[in-house]
C-alpha cells in the first residue's frame, strides 16, 4: 500500500479518536498499514482493552537506534466553533485544517510513513516507532508502552517526540501533576449557614491558596535554571468546578481540580507536600464544625519534566537535523519526561505551532508539514551512513 504523508494525515484525522473514546479502529488501520509494506508491528491494549499502543522497530539490532514518539489521541471537539469539518483534512491558504492535523498526527503520519521509507533502506541503526494513547488525559499511556518496548524491542538510544515546536529543537519543559478535589460539606439553610459547612465556599479557600501561591511566584526573582520558562515559576490552576444544589442550601459537595506545573528547579513533593498541609488545615476546620465534613484528593496525573542534557546525544542529533542552535524550552508537558526518566536521551521536535493545539479550527501549515517530510528524509540518510 503505497501513500503518501499526506494520505496517510487524512487517514489518521478521520477516526475521532477523543481520549474518552476508543482508538482501536486508528490502531487496527495502522497495523494494517505497516504490515501491508512488510513492517511488523506489535500492539499494547490498555487495562479495558478499548484503547492500544503501537510500535514498532525496523534496521539491525545494534546500538544507537532512533524512536519517533507520537499519540494517537486528540482532545475533544465538543462546543468549539469549527469552519470546516474536524475529521476530515480540509487545505486552505496553505493550511491543514483538522483535529489532531497540529497535536500531532501530522507528526504520527510523517513517522510512519519515514519508518516504511527506513525499512526499505541499509539501515546502519534502528529506527522504531511508539504511538501511545491517553497523552491527553496525563500521559498516562506511555510508561506502560516504554516498559513494553523495551521488554520486546532492541534498545534504542534516543526519543525524538514529535509535539508542535516549529521544527525548533526543545531540550526541556515543565513537569506537572494534579490532585482531584471533593470538598465535603455539610447541607443546612443558607439562613443558618454558620451550622453548617459550605463545600463551595470552602473550596474557594483552597483556589485562593492557588491564586496566592501564582502571584508568589511572579513577585519573586526567577531561579537559575526556570529563567528561560514562560512563565518563569510553577504555576497552580483550577479550571474546571462543580458543586451545590440549591442557591439557599448551603454546598454540600464540591469537585474541582487542581493542577501544577513545575519548573526544574522546583521539587514536586514539596509543592505537593505543601498542597496537602494547607488541605489537612481545612479539613481540620471543616471537621469542628460537623464531624462528616472534610475534603479527599486523589491523584490523578504525574508528569515528569524534560530535563536539558549537557550535549545529549537526542539534542546533537535534531540539531543536525534541523541547523537549529538556538536554546528553546516549552512550559507544556509531553511524554519525553517519560522517556529521559527510562534512560534514553529526549528531545522535541515537531511540525506545527503549539498555539494551534486544541483549538477550533485547529491546522497545521502546509509549510511545516513538507519541513517535518525533510526531516524525516535526513534522519533516514543519517541512520544509514
Amino acid at each position: 500500500m503505497t501513500m503518501t504523508s499526506r494520505e496517510v494525515l487524512e487517514k489518521l484525522v478521520s477516526f475521532p479518536t477523543v481520549s474518552r473514546d476508543s482508538n482501536l479502529d486508528l490502531a487496527d488501520w495502522v497495523q494494517a498499514f505497516l504490515s501491508d509494506n512488510g513492517v511488523s508491528s506489535h500492539r499494547m491494549l490498555n487495562e479495558d482493552g478499548q484503547k492500544a499502543a503501537v510500535y514498532a522497530h525496523v534496521g539491525p539490532d545494534a546500538p544507537g537506534g532512533v524512536v519517533l514518539s507520537g499519540h494517537t489521541d486528540v482532545v475533544p471537539v465538543d462546543g468549539q466553533a469549527w469552519a470546516t469539518d474536524p475529521w476530515v483534512v480540509t487545505e486552505k491558504d496553505g493550511k491543514l485544517f483538522g483535529r489532531g492535523t497540529c497535536d500531532m498526527k501530522g507528526f504520527d503520519a510523517l513517522a510512519l510513513v519515514a519508518l516504511v521509507k527506513a525499512s526499505k533502506t541499509q539501515l546502519k541503526r534502528p529506527l522504531q516507532i511508539a504511538l501511545s494513547y491517553d497523552e491527553e488525559v496525563g500521559c498516562e499511556g506511555a510508561p506502560p508502552l516504554i516498559e513494553r518496548m523495551q521488554k520486546n524491542l532492541p534498545a534504542a538510544a534516543l526519543a525524538i517526540i514529535g509535539e508542535p515546536s516549529m521544527m525548533k529543537v526543545v531540550t526541556g519543559h515543565k513537569g506537572g501533576s494534579g490532585f482531584k478535589v471533593h470538598v465535603r460539606g455539610f447541607e443546612v439553610h443558607s439562613s443558618l449557614m454558620h451550622t453548617g459547612v459550605n463545600a463551595i465556599m470552602e473550596g474557594a479557600k483552597l483556589i485562593e491558596w492557588c491564586n496566592r501561591m501564582n502571584a508568589a511566584g511572579a513577585a519573586a526573582e526567577p531561579a537559575e535554571g526556570a529563567a528561560s520558562f514562560d512563565p518563569p515559576w510553577t504555576s497552580v490552576h483550577v479550571g474546571e468546578i462543580s458543586g451545590g444544589t440549591a442557591h439557599n442550601i448551603t454546598a454540600k459537595d464540591c469537585h474541582f481540580g487542581v493542577d501544577f506545573r513545575y519548573v526544574p528547579t522546583d521539587s514536586r513533593a514539596v509543592w505537593e507536600a505543601r498542597f496537602i498541609e494547607e488541605v489537612r488545615h481545612l479539613a481540620a476546620e471543616m471537621n469542628a464544625v460537623h464531624p462528616d465534613a472534610g475534603i479527599d484528593l486523589v491523584p490523578y496525573f504525574g508528569l515528569p519534566g524534560l530535563r536539558p542534557e549537557d550535549d545529549g546525544p537526542a539534542e546533537q542529533l535534531a540539531r543536525k537535523l534541523t541547523g537549529d542552535n538556538a536554546s528553546h524550552v516549552v512550559s507544556y508537558g509531553t511524554e519525553a519526561g517519560h522517556f529521559q526518566d527510562a534512560g534514553y536521551s529526549g528531545v522535541i521536535c515537531g511540525p506545527g505551532d503549539i498555539a494551534m493545539a486544541h483549538q477550533p479550527n485547529e491546522y497545521l501549515t502546509v509549510e511545516q508539514f513538507t519541513a517535518g517530510e525533510a526531516f524525516m528524509d535526513r534522519l533516514i540518510d543519517h541512520l544509514c551512513q
